[in-house]
């Protein structure tokens, strides 16, 4: 059998050495060669790939692949793993297919309905229109479609493994909808980011073609070996801007950049998780500074030790909200100043799945604050 996963890539990546592994370069017809593979050969939309991303690679597969049995899409950051945490390779693949249909990422939840999460970043009109197109095209999937916005589960990213007949199946079912809608919208007010929006639209729509062929699935582990260039990029922004200081700035430049990529502050492009954190660590600071107090600043300018400082704190108000007064936190406390705009802001906005009683803690810190004398603290926590 033979076995192709293309490994969808705008830039320079390790690759695997495993030799089903294929890069593909998508809207190679736009932009630098990188020496790889590219989607602008043959029948291809490569120089569309502002509008469909990562699509205009499945597409040239779907166009131009006719010797594999097996076709499989991975990203240059994301890929199927096993429960070794080890890249799969073809005879895993081919194991799992001779008793699943297709295999996809492991489901994401929304924490509301798909409409809703999808109307969170990007136009929900368009995905309406998609809806349109669809029930128009497809009357046979209106009940699969309606009930996935409805719904809460999604698989991400596009990401695939199946045999070669359902991939050109689903490409020929997506791209007949996408084609159409793209008639039906107008995207030139977008901005770069939502100027993907059949990349976007087209996520849910594979949850919609396996739900109406009642597939049998496969939801693969995803390994993401890397964060994306534009979380980087906005991490080491925030970074400079505390190392000089400028809080304020950095507050601005956060809610400005978020706007323009929502996408950065998702679980699947924040793998830390500390895009959440770093905007409570920079309220924090603007607060402290607001009032005169030594507080973030005194303790450090670099980023990297504001985010370990709150992974420690965070430790200590576990161990108070369960009665646990350790002197260790004490002493890391009183030592590190930390502050009560800071103690205050942490427990009013905690994760409760990891302090479930935050006013406890609250307590705790105050009678702290009391017993080492710090009054202005302990009036700052109660106001």
């Amino acid at each position: 059998m033979r076995v192709k996963i293309f490994t969808m890539t705008h830039k320079k990546f390790v690759q695997p050495e495993d030799e089903i592994y294929i890069p593909l370069h998508v809207g190679r017809a736009s932009s630098s060669d990188l020496g790889y593979l590219g989607d602008d050969t043959g029948e291809s939309i490569s120089r569309w790939n502002q509008y469909y991303g990562e699509l205009t690679g499945v597409y040239w597969v779907w166009k131009n692949i006719t010797d594999a049995d097996v076709i499989g899409i991975c990203h240059y950051r994301r890929f199927f793993l096993d429960e070794n945490r080890h890249l799969m390779n073809q005879e895993q693949y081919e194991t799992i297919l001779n008793d699943y249909d297709i295999i996809v990422s492991n489901r994401a939840y929304a924490d509301t309905t798909y409409l809703d999460y999808y109307k969170e970043a990007h136009h929900v009109e368009d995905l309406l229109v998609t809806g349109q197109v669809l029930k128009e095209k497809y009357p046979d999937y209106a009940e699969a479609f309606d009930a996935a916005l409805a719904g809460k589960i999604y698989y991400y990213s596009n990401l695939m493994v199946t045999s070669r007949k359902l991939f050109e199946d689903y490409a020929a079912w997506l791209f007949d909808i996408l084609f159409e809608v793209e008639k039906r919208i107008d995207v030139s007010s977008y901005d770069l980011y939502n100027q993907r929006v059949f990349g976007f639209l087209s996520e849910q729509l594979l949850k919609v073609w396996i739900d109406k062929n009642n597939y049998k699935v496969y939801e693969g582990k995803v390994g993401i070996t890397a964060e994306k260039a534009e979380t980087v990029e906005f991490k080491l922004a925030m970074t400079q801007l505390v190392k000089l200081g400028d809080i304020a700035q950095a507050r601005q430049m956060f809610y400005d950049y978020l706007q323009l990529r929502p996408d950065v502050r998702l679980g699947l492009s924040d793998i830390k998780g500390e895009i959440p954190i770093i905007e409570q660590l920079l309220y924090i600071a603007e607060q402290e500074q607001e009032r005169n107090i030594s507080g973030l600043l005194s303790y450090s300018n670099k980023l990297e030790e504001w985010l370990s400082h709150f992974q420690r704190l965070q430790e200590c108000f576990v161990h108070f909200s369960k009665g646990e007064i350790i002197q260790e936190d004490i002493d890391y406390i009183l030592e590190k100043k930390v502050s009560w705009v800071m103690g205050k802001i942490m427990l009013l906005n905690v994760d409760t799945t990891l302090i479930p009683d935050p006013s406890t803690a609250l307590q705790a810190l105050y009678n702290l604050y009391q017993v080492a004398g710090k009054t202005d603290d302990c009036a700052g926590l109660i106001q």
